[in-house]
């Protein structure tokens, strides 16, 4: 990878980083060596033979001890002079633990080129089934899906800098394979493209390429031509004082991907999940959400961004496996009359995306639920968030996760679908909740 004098600099410091937290992962290992721990056979396996790879990608995979019957995966990419095993223990740990709690699979490419950055750059790079790493990267995807009988309206991406690059690029070429990403200081997808055969883009790098965001919207198109199907989910990450990929690249992002999706750059929310992040969602169910933390360098994720990304990729939903130990909620149905919803649809060629709002009219909590409701005839359910949702059509039932279980009096929760229809986009209906049916706003 060719890069200027002050990116060489960072790739030494990273590196120096890189064996500093090496050394303390042996000092904790040999810390804890001592104290008895749970029987635990599952680790970071690399696999060969998983088909065509041009550019001799490596491919490493995690699944838990206990995997559910229908696992997602979540394909995890490092950051440039990163590795496999350095995502897996240390940034992506966090994935690690929810992928034994939640039962899905994780694959992990490897860059093995000088710098271990992956190439975002090339003309092959930059185009579906092109011939550089993501043309690799796809046949993991597909070894894995094999493999591990993966279920895949769950298969999401990942990545930090370099990978969060990869990750948006992938959005855009392989979006009927991916439901939702999560990009930890990245760049717009070609915004790091070149022509002299360098993988590194400074105008890109330093936040000066600036597009309109069709402009934007049309270079991530281009990567799949004549795609007209629905896009991911995005999550992009992006702290302020960064340097090395510059925070005017998370402003370009959110103009790529609203634009894509086709919804107003207008934020729908805006938050402030922890004292120093600003959260904005666009498009109904938030289809696009940036976080942007104040402060913060080049250093992502940190404390609590992963446990973001788990929630909106959707992998703290339980395990389908019936070996795997559950907790049981008991339901409680609300009084007659006890609830209410909201339900709102972004529509375009043959996707949606539907956001369903519950409120709790009544008096006393609802301690675990479901809701049950009609799709339109030819609409299929092709992911969702913040519930789990059987069977895909028809007269569907949704059902909490973990974090929702709860409904307080008068408070309310929102969970989301994605959707393909044959031409009636309309909002589903005939809602109970508990089995109570529910006044329709």
């Amino acid at each position: 990878m060719t890069t200027p004098n002050s990116s060489l600099r960072r790739v030494i410091k990273y590196r120096v980083v890189a064996v500093i937290a090496a050394v303390l992962s042996v000092i904790a290992a040999v810390g804890f060596s001592f104290v008895p721990q749970q029987a635990h056979a599952a680790s970071l396996t690399q696999v060969t033979g998983f088909g065509t790879n041009p550019t001799g990608l490596n491919m490493y995979v995690y699944a838990p001890d206990r995997l559910a019957a229908r696992p997602a995966l979540l394909l995890m990419v490092h950051y440039c002079t990163g590795s496999a095993s350095a995502v897996h223990n240390g940034g992506g740990r966090e994935f690690v633990s929810a992928a034994d709690r939640f039962g899905y699979v994780i694959v992990y490419p490897e860059a093995t080129r000088e710098g271990r950055c992956f190439d975002v750059s090339t003309q092959n790079a930059l185009r579906r089934n092109g011939g550089s790493d993501s043309t690799g990267i796809m046949s993991m995807v597909s070894h894995a899906r094999q493999r591990y009988n993966v279920d895949p309206s769950r298969i999401v991406v990942a990545g930090i800098s370099s990978g969060a690059m990869m990750t948006n690029v992938l959005a855009a070429q392989y979006p009927d394979v991916f439901t939702a990403a999560s990009a930890f200081a990245g760049v717009p997808a070609g915004c790091f493209a070149t022509t002299d055969g360098s993988l590194w883009n400074s105008q890109c790098s330093g936040g000066n390429l600036l597009k309109t965001p069709q402009q934007w919207g049309d270079q991530a198109r281009a990567m799949f031509p004549g795609y007209t199907g629905s896009y991911p989910r995005m999550q992009l990450f992006h702290g302020t004082n960064d340097t090395t990929l510059a925070y005017p690249n998370f402003g370009e992002a959110l103009d790529q991907w609203t634009n894509v999706h086709g919804v107003s750059r207008t934020p729908v929310s805006t938050d402030q999940p922890q004292s120093n992040w600003t959260r904005t969602r666009y498009g109904a169910g938030g289809v696009v959400e940036g976080i942007s933390a104040q402060g913060t360098g080049h250093d992502v994720p940190t404390a609590g961004m992963v446990g973001y990304a788990i929630t909106f990729l959707g992998l703290d939903r339980p395990s389908t496996d019936p070996t795997t130990t559950t907790t049981t909620t008991t339901t409680t149905p609300p009084p007659s009359q006890g609830c209410s919803v909201k339900a709102a649809v972004n529509a375009w060629n043959t996707g949606l995306t539907e956001t369903i709002t519950i409120t709790n009219t009544s008096p006393a909590a609802v301690n675990g639920w479901k809701l049950q409701f009609s799709l339109p005839g030819g609409q299929t359910i092709t992911g969702g968030w913040s519930a789990t949702y059987s069977p895909s059509s028809g007269q569907v039932t949704a059902s909490n996760v973990s974090y929702n279980a709860q409904i307080p009096p008068s408070a309310q929760i929102s969970i989301g679908l994605q959707a393909t229809h044959t031409g009636n986009s309309a909002a589903a209906g005939g809602f109970t909740l508990n089995g109570v049916q529910c006044a329709v706003l």
